[in-house]
Protein backbone atom coordinates (compact mmCIF):
# COMPACT_ATOMS: atom_id res chain seq x y z
CA UNK A 1 0.00 0.00 0.00
CA UNK A 2 1.23 3.48 -0.86
CA UNK A 3 1.95 5.45 2.34
CA UNK A 4 0.32 8.80 2.99
CA UNK A 5 2.18 11.76 1.51
CA UNK A 6 4.80 13.09 3.95
CA UNK A 7 4.02 16.36 5.69
CA UNK A 8 7.53 17.72 5.14
CA UNK A 9 7.42 16.93 1.44
CA UNK A 10 4.06 18.64 1.07
CA UNK A 11 5.16 21.67 3.09
CA UNK A 12 8.34 22.13 1.05
CA UNK A 13 6.38 21.83 -2.20
CA UNK A 14 3.89 24.43 -0.95
CA UNK A 15 6.75 26.82 -0.15
CA UNK A 16 8.28 26.35 -3.62
CA UNK A 17 4.93 26.94 -5.31
CA UNK A 18 3.71 29.93 -3.32
CA UNK A 19 6.82 31.45 -1.76
CA UNK A 20 5.58 31.16 1.82
CA UNK A 21 4.83 28.57 4.48
CA UNK A 22 1.35 27.03 4.77
CA UNK A 23 -0.86 27.78 7.75
CA UNK A 24 -1.21 24.05 8.32
CA UNK A 25 -1.50 20.60 6.78
CA UNK A 26 -4.64 18.47 6.92
CA UNK A 27 -5.57 14.95 5.82
CA UNK A 28 -8.83 13.25 4.90
CA UNK A 29 -9.13 9.56 3.98
CA UNK A 30 -10.87 7.63 1.29
CA UNK A 31 -13.36 5.02 2.40
CA UNK A 32 -14.61 1.57 1.60
CA UNK A 33 -18.16 0.57 2.38
CA UNK A 34 -18.61 -2.77 4.13
CA UNK A 35 -22.36 -2.89 3.48
CA UNK A 36 -25.14 -0.45 2.60
CA UNK A 37 -25.11 0.66 -1.04
CA UNK A 38 -27.54 3.17 -2.59
CA UNK A 39 -29.19 3.58 0.80
CA UNK A 40 -27.67 6.90 1.86
CA UNK A 41 -29.75 9.15 -0.42
CA UNK A 42 -32.79 7.13 0.66
CA UNK A 43 -32.06 8.31 4.24
CA UNK A 44 -31.20 4.74 5.19
CA UNK A 45 -28.23 3.05 6.84
CA UNK A 46 -24.65 2.43 5.74
CA UNK A 47 -21.52 0.92 7.26
CA UNK A 48 -18.32 2.44 5.85
CA UNK A 49 -14.80 2.52 7.22
CA UNK A 50 -12.09 5.07 6.58
CA UNK A 51 -8.99 3.81 4.76
CA UNK A 52 -5.31 4.61 5.34
CA UNK A 53 -5.25 6.14 1.84
CA UNK A 54 -5.54 9.92 2.20
CA UNK A 55 -5.63 13.28 0.54
CA UNK A 56 -3.10 15.47 2.35
CA UNK A 57 -3.54 19.20 1.83
CA UNK A 58 -1.46 22.23 2.81
CA UNK A 59 -3.31 25.55 2.93
CA UNK A 60 -2.88 29.22 3.67
CA UNK A 61 -5.39 32.09 3.51
CA UNK A 62 -5.30 34.95 1.01
CA UNK A 63 -6.83 38.40 1.04
CA UNK A 64 -7.36 39.14 -2.66
CA UNK A 65 -10.27 36.88 -3.59
CA UNK A 66 -8.11 34.34 -5.46
CA UNK A 67 -8.15 30.58 -4.98
CA UNK A 68 -4.93 28.97 -6.15
CA UNK A 69 -4.87 25.18 -6.53
CA UNK A 70 -2.10 22.70 -7.18
CA UNK A 71 -2.03 18.89 -7.08
CA UNK A 72 1.08 16.74 -7.00
CA UNK A 73 -1.04 14.10 -8.78
CA UNK A 74 -2.04 16.30 -11.72
CA UNK A 75 -0.82 15.45 -15.22
CA UNK A 76 1.03 18.78 -15.32
CA UNK A 77 3.04 18.81 -12.05
CA UNK A 78 3.94 22.51 -12.26
CA UNK A 79 0.60 24.03 -13.25
CA UNK A 80 -1.09 26.17 -10.60
CA UNK A 81 -4.76 26.90 -11.30
CA UNK A 82 -5.93 30.42 -10.38
CA UNK A 83 -9.65 31.05 -9.81
CA UNK A 84 -11.48 34.18 -8.75
CA UNK A 85 -13.70 33.28 -5.80
CA UNK A 86 -16.34 35.79 -6.98
CA UNK A 87 -16.67 33.79 -10.20
CA UNK A 88 -17.28 30.41 -8.54
CA UNK A 89 -20.71 29.05 -9.41
CA UNK A 90 -22.26 25.63 -10.05
CA UNK A 91 -21.18 24.31 -13.41
CA UNK A 92 -18.36 26.83 -13.72
CA UNK A 93 -15.54 24.32 -13.30
CA UNK A 94 -14.50 20.88 -14.47
CA UNK A 95 -11.90 18.30 -13.58
CA UNK A 96 -10.33 17.82 -10.16
CA UNK A 97 -10.30 21.56 -9.34
CA UNK A 98 -14.11 21.61 -9.23
CA UNK A 99 -14.07 19.70 -5.94
CA UNK A 100 -12.05 22.14 -3.78
CA UNK A 101 -13.57 25.11 -5.61
CA UNK A 102 -17.02 23.70 -4.94
CA UNK A 103 -16.27 23.40 -1.24
CA UNK A 104 -15.24 27.06 -1.01
CA UNK A 105 -18.39 28.03 -2.90
CA UNK A 106 -20.57 25.87 -0.61
CA UNK A 107 -19.04 27.41 2.52
CA UNK A 108 -19.66 30.94 1.24
CA UNK A 109 -23.17 30.07 0.08
CA UNK A 110 -23.93 28.65 3.54
CA UNK A 111 -23.19 31.98 5.21
CA UNK A 112 -19.42 31.94 5.66
CA UNK A 113 -18.27 34.75 3.34
CA UNK A 114 -14.84 34.98 4.97
CA UNK A 115 -13.64 32.18 2.69
CA UNK A 116 -14.17 34.42 -0.34
CA UNK A 117 -10.88 36.09 0.59
CA UNK A 118 -9.32 33.06 -1.07
CA UNK A 119 -6.63 30.53 -0.29
CA UNK A 120 -3.53 28.79 -1.59
CA UNK A 121 -3.90 25.00 -1.62
CA UNK A 122 -1.45 22.24 -2.49
CA UNK A 123 -2.37 18.58 -2.20
CA UNK A 124 -1.15 15.07 -2.78
CA UNK A 125 -3.29 11.93 -2.71
CA UNK A 126 -2.84 8.20 -2.30
CA UNK A 127 -6.57 7.48 -2.75
CA UNK A 128 -7.04 5.59 -6.03
CA UNK A 129 -9.25 7.55 -8.42
CA UNK A 130 -12.20 5.88 -10.12
CA UNK A 131 -11.94 2.86 -7.82
CA UNK A 132 -15.10 3.48 -5.79
CA UNK A 133 -13.04 4.49 -2.75
CA UNK A 134 -14.25 8.11 -2.56
CA UNK A 135 -11.25 10.04 -3.80
CA UNK A 136 -13.55 13.00 -4.52
CA UNK A 137 -15.03 13.01 -1.01
CA UNK A 138 -11.55 12.83 0.52
CA UNK A 139 -10.52 15.90 -1.51
CA UNK A 140 -13.69 17.74 -0.54
CA UNK A 141 -13.38 16.95 3.15
CA UNK A 142 -9.68 17.80 3.27
CA UNK A 143 -10.50 21.18 1.74
CA UNK A 144 -13.42 21.73 4.09
CA UNK A 145 -11.49 21.01 7.28
CA UNK A 146 -8.57 23.16 6.09
CA UNK A 147 -10.74 26.17 5.21
CA UNK A 148 -12.72 25.74 8.43
CA UNK A 149 -9.56 26.06 10.53
CA UNK A 150 -7.82 28.65 8.36
CA UNK A 151 -10.82 30.95 8.66
CA UNK A 152 -11.88 29.96 12.18
CA UNK A 153 -15.39 28.96 11.19
CA UNK A 154 -15.83 26.48 14.07
CA UNK A 155 -17.95 23.96 12.15
CA UNK A 156 -18.20 20.38 13.40
CA UNK A 157 -17.38 17.36 11.26
CA UNK A 158 -20.98 16.46 10.27
CA UNK A 159 -21.60 20.05 9.18
CA UNK A 160 -18.44 20.02 7.08
CA UNK A 161 -19.49 16.69 5.57
CA UNK A 162 -22.87 18.19 4.63
CA UNK A 163 -21.17 21.13 2.94
CA UNK A 164 -18.77 18.82 1.11
CA UNK A 165 -21.77 16.82 -0.13
CA UNK A 166 -23.44 20.05 -1.27
CA UNK A 167 -20.30 20.92 -3.22
CA UNK A 168 -20.49 17.61 -5.07
CA UNK A 169 -24.26 17.77 -5.60
CA UNK A 170 -24.74 21.40 -6.57
CA UNK A 171 -21.33 22.53 -7.84
CA UNK A 172 -19.87 19.39 -9.45
CA UNK A 173 -23.29 18.00 -10.40
CA UNK A 174 -23.09 14.46 -8.95
CA UNK A 175 -26.24 13.58 -6.92
CA UNK A 176 -24.35 11.52 -4.31
CA UNK A 177 -25.61 10.82 -0.81
CA UNK A 178 -23.83 11.75 2.42
CA UNK A 179 -22.02 8.49 3.19
CA UNK A 180 -18.68 9.21 1.53
CA UNK A 181 -18.19 12.61 3.12
CA UNK A 182 -19.29 11.41 6.57
CA UNK A 183 -16.96 8.42 6.43
CA UNK A 184 -14.04 10.66 5.48
CA UNK A 185 -14.87 13.31 8.05
CA UNK A 186 -15.79 11.05 10.97
CA UNK A 187 -13.87 7.79 10.48
CA UNK A 188 -12.52 6.07 13.57
CA UNK A 189 -9.43 3.85 13.66
CA UNK A 190 -10.32 0.21 14.36
CA UNK A 191 -14.03 0.78 13.73
CA UNK A 192 -16.69 0.75 11.08
CA UNK A 193 -19.31 3.48 11.26
CA UNK A 194 -22.96 2.50 11.58
CA UNK A 195 -24.36 5.69 10.07
CA UNK A 196 -27.99 6.77 10.03
CA UNK A 197 -28.19 8.96 6.93
CA UNK A 198 -31.36 10.68 8.15
CA UNK A 199 -30.05 12.32 11.31
CA UNK A 200 -26.30 11.68 10.72
CA UNK A 201 -25.99 9.87 14.02
CA UNK A 202 -22.87 7.70 14.02
CA UNK A 203 -22.26 4.55 16.06
CA UNK A 204 -18.66 3.33 15.79
CA UNK A 205 -18.52 -0.46 15.98
CA UNK A 206 -15.18 -2.18 16.70
CA UNK A 207 -13.96 -4.06 13.64
CA UNK A 208 -10.71 -6.01 13.80
CA UNK A 209 -10.79 -8.95 11.37
CA UNK A 210 -7.17 -9.86 12.09
CA UNK A 211 -8.00 -10.52 15.74
CA UNK A 212 -10.28 -13.33 14.54
CA UNK A 213 -7.93 -14.72 11.92
CA UNK A 214 -9.66 -12.94 9.05
CA UNK A 215 -8.80 -10.36 6.40
CA UNK A 216 -11.02 -7.85 4.63
CA UNK A 217 -9.55 -7.29 1.18
CA UNK A 218 -10.25 -4.54 -1.31
CA UNK A 219 -9.91 -5.66 -4.93
CA UNK A 220 -9.66 -2.72 -7.33
CA UNK A 221 -10.76 -3.99 -10.74
CA UNK A 222 -9.03 -1.02 -12.43
CA UNK A 223 -12.29 -0.38 -14.28
CA UNK A 224 -12.73 3.37 -13.94
CA UNK A 225 -16.19 4.41 -12.88
CA UNK A 226 -17.74 7.85 -13.21
CA UNK A 227 -20.88 8.63 -11.24
CA UNK A 228 -21.53 11.79 -13.23
CA UNK A 229 -22.47 9.88 -16.41
CA UNK A 230 -26.18 9.64 -15.62
CA UNK A 231 -26.58 6.00 -14.57
CA UNK A 232 -26.20 6.80 -10.87
CA UNK A 233 -28.62 9.74 -11.16
CA UNK A 234 -31.14 7.48 -12.89
CA UNK A 235 -31.08 5.03 -9.95
CA UNK A 236 -31.53 7.87 -7.50
CA UNK A 237 -34.45 9.31 -9.46
CA UNK A 238 -36.03 5.84 -9.64
CA UNK A 239 -35.75 5.38 -5.89
CA UNK A 240 -37.33 8.77 -5.28
CA UNK A 241 -40.17 7.96 -7.67
CA UNK A 242 -40.72 4.64 -5.92
CA UNK A 243 -40.99 6.43 -2.57
CA UNK A 244 -43.53 8.88 -3.99
CA UNK A 245 -45.66 6.08 -5.43
CA UNK A 246 -45.59 4.30 -2.07
CA UNK A 247 -46.51 7.50 -0.22
CA UNK A 248 -43.43 7.61 2.02
CA UNK A 249 -40.80 10.36 2.38
CA UNK A 250 -37.95 7.98 1.53
CA UNK A 251 -37.54 4.26 0.93
CA UNK A 252 -36.00 4.00 4.39
CA UNK A 253 -39.59 4.40 5.64
CA UNK A 254 -40.75 1.12 4.06
CA UNK A 255 -40.54 -1.56 6.81
CA UNK A 256 -38.76 -4.74 5.79
CA UNK A 257 -41.71 -6.91 6.74
CA UNK A 258 -43.99 -4.72 4.60
CA UNK A 259 -41.84 -5.09 1.48
CA UNK A 260 -44.00 -7.71 -0.30
CA UNK A 261 -47.07 -5.48 -0.01
CA UNK A 262 -45.08 -2.45 -1.15
CA UNK A 263 -43.78 -4.26 -4.21
CA UNK A 264 -47.27 -5.42 -5.13
CA UNK A 265 -48.38 -1.77 -5.25
CA UNK A 266 -45.78 -0.83 -7.86
CA UNK A 267 -46.63 -1.39 -11.50
CA UNK A 268 -43.19 -0.56 -12.89
CA UNK A 269 -40.83 -3.57 -12.83
CA UNK A 270 -37.77 -1.32 -12.70
CA UNK A 271 -39.10 0.53 -9.64
CA UNK A 272 -39.88 -2.78 -7.93
CA UNK A 273 -36.26 -3.84 -8.35
CA UNK A 274 -34.91 -0.57 -6.99
CA UNK A 275 -37.26 -0.57 -4.01
CA UNK A 276 -36.51 -4.22 -3.20
CA UNK A 277 -32.78 -3.54 -3.22
CA UNK A 278 -32.93 -0.51 -0.94
CA UNK A 279 -35.29 -2.01 1.65
CA UNK A 280 -33.40 -5.30 1.78
CA UNK A 281 -30.04 -3.51 1.84
CA UNK A 282 -31.07 -1.50 4.89
CA UNK A 283 -32.02 -4.81 6.49
CA UNK A 284 -28.61 -6.26 5.61
CA UNK A 285 -26.87 -3.31 7.25
CA UNK A 286 -28.81 -3.98 10.44
CA UNK A 287 -27.91 -7.66 10.28
CA UNK A 288 -24.19 -6.91 9.92
CA UNK A 289 -24.35 -4.38 12.77
CA UNK A 290 -25.88 -7.03 15.01
CA UNK A 291 -23.24 -9.60 14.03
CA UNK A 292 -20.34 -7.21 14.65
CA UNK A 293 -21.82 -6.23 18.00
CA UNK A 294 -21.67 -9.89 19.07
CA UNK A 295 -17.88 -9.69 18.54
CA UNK A 296 -17.41 -13.45 18.28
CA UNK A 297 -15.45 -15.31 15.60
CA UNK A 298 -18.62 -17.10 14.50
CA UNK A 299 -20.57 -13.86 14.18
CA UNK A 300 -17.84 -12.14 12.19
CA UNK A 301 -17.63 -15.07 9.79
CA UNK A 302 -21.41 -14.90 9.34
CA UNK A 303 -20.97 -11.45 7.82
CA UNK A 304 -19.60 -13.08 4.66
CA UNK A 305 -22.88 -14.48 3.26
CA UNK A 306 -24.57 -11.13 3.92
CA UNK A 307 -21.97 -9.42 1.74
CA UNK A 308 -22.57 -11.89 -1.07
CA UNK A 309 -26.35 -11.42 -0.81
CA UNK A 310 -25.76 -7.68 -1.12
CA UNK A 311 -23.77 -8.21 -4.32
CA UNK A 312 -26.53 -10.30 -5.87
CA UNK A 313 -28.99 -7.51 -5.15
CA UNK A 314 -26.71 -4.84 -6.62
CA UNK A 315 -26.10 -7.01 -9.68
CA UNK A 316 -29.65 -8.23 -10.34
CA UNK A 317 -32.00 -5.62 -8.86
CA UNK A 318 -30.05 -2.38 -9.11
CA UNK A 319 -27.95 -3.57 -12.07
CA UNK A 320 -24.87 -1.50 -11.22
CA UNK A 321 -22.23 -4.22 -11.35
CA UNK A 322 -19.95 -5.10 -14.28
CA UNK A 323 -18.25 -8.30 -15.54
CA UNK A 324 -15.03 -7.59 -13.66
CA UNK A 325 -16.80 -7.06 -10.33
CA UNK A 326 -18.91 -10.18 -10.83
CA UNK A 327 -15.77 -12.16 -11.60
CA UNK A 328 -14.09 -11.00 -8.37
CA UNK A 329 -17.09 -12.09 -6.30
CA UNK A 330 -17.69 -15.45 -7.97
CA UNK A 331 -14.01 -16.37 -8.09
CA UNK A 332 -13.25 -15.30 -4.52
CA UNK A 333 -16.19 -17.27 -3.16
CA UNK A 334 -15.31 -20.33 -5.22
CA UNK A 335 -11.73 -20.12 -3.88
CA UNK A 336 -12.95 -20.25 -0.28
CA UNK A 337 -13.73 -16.67 0.72
CA UNK A 338 -16.44 -16.20 3.33
CA UNK A 339 -18.22 -13.59 1.19
CA UNK A 340 -17.68 -10.76 -1.27
CA UNK A 341 -19.49 -7.89 -2.95
CA UNK A 342 -18.93 -4.82 -5.07
CA UNK A 343 -18.56 -1.64 -3.04
CA UNK A 344 -19.32 1.94 -3.96
CA UNK A 345 -21.44 3.26 -6.80
CA UNK A 346 -20.62 0.42 -9.16
CA UNK A 347 -20.15 0.36 -12.96
CA UNK A 348 -16.52 -0.47 -12.13
CA UNK A 349 -14.40 0.29 -9.12
CA UNK A 350 -13.74 -2.15 -6.31
CA UNK A 351 -15.05 -5.17 -4.45
CA UNK A 352 -14.56 -6.22 -0.84
CA UNK A 353 -13.73 -9.80 0.08
CA UNK A 354 -13.96 -11.27 3.59
CA UNK A 355 -11.73 -14.31 3.93
CA UNK A 356 -9.85 -16.43 6.40
CA UNK A 357 -6.36 -14.97 6.70
CA UNK A 358 -4.83 -18.34 5.82
CA UNK A 359 -6.92 -18.52 2.64
CA UNK A 360 -6.26 -14.95 1.50
CA UNK A 361 -3.21 -15.67 -0.71
CA UNK A 362 -5.09 -18.44 -2.51
CA UNK A 363 -8.16 -16.20 -2.98
CA UNK A 364 -6.04 -13.35 -4.36
CA UNK A 365 -4.17 -15.64 -6.73
CA UNK A 366 -7.44 -17.18 -7.96
CA UNK A 367 -8.83 -13.73 -8.75
CA UNK A 368 -5.67 -12.68 -10.57
CA UNK A 369 -5.67 -15.89 -12.59
CA UNK A 370 -9.33 -15.46 -13.50
CA UNK A 371 -8.69 -11.89 -14.66
CA UNK A 372 -5.77 -13.00 -16.81
CA UNK A 373 -7.84 -15.76 -18.42
CA UNK A 374 -10.63 -13.27 -19.13
CA UNK A 375 -8.22 -10.79 -20.69
CA UNK A 376 -8.93 -8.15 -18.04
CA UNK A 377 -6.43 -5.66 -16.65
CA UNK A 378 -4.74 -7.16 -13.57
CA UNK A 379 -6.52 -6.03 -10.39
CA UNK A 380 -4.90 -4.34 -7.40
CA UNK A 381 -5.49 -5.83 -3.95
CA UNK A 382 -4.89 -4.49 -0.44
CA UNK A 383 -6.19 -4.91 3.09
CA UNK A 384 -8.97 -2.62 4.28
CA UNK A 385 -7.68 -1.34 7.61
CA UNK A 386 -10.19 0.86 9.53
CA UNK A 387 -8.39 4.16 9.96
CA UNK A 388 -8.76 7.66 11.38
CA UNK A 389 -10.95 10.27 9.73
CA UNK A 390 -10.10 13.86 8.78
CA UNK A 391 -7.56 15.54 11.01
CA UNK A 392 -4.86 18.19 11.18
CA UNK A 393 -1.33 16.88 10.70
CA UNK A 394 0.74 20.02 11.22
Amino acid sequence: MTPAPAVDTLTHAFERLYGRAPAGVWAAPGRVNLIGEYTDFNEGFVMPLALPHTVVLAAAPRTDGVLRLHSANASDPVAVVDLRTADLAPGAGAGWTAYPAGVLWALADAGHPAVLAGADLHLASTVPTGAGLSSSAALEVATAVALDEVYGLGLDRPALARLAQRAENAYVGVPCGIMDQMASACGAAGHVLHLDCRDLSVRPIPFDPAAHGLRLLVVDTRVQHALGDGAYAERRAGCERGARELGVPHLRDVPHDALPDALARLGDERLRRYVRHVVEEDHRVGRVADLLAEATPEALRAVGPVLTAGHRSLRDDLRVSCPELDLVVSTANAAGALGARMTGGGFGGSAVVLTEAAEAPRVVEAVRTAFARAGFTPPATFDATPSEGARRLA
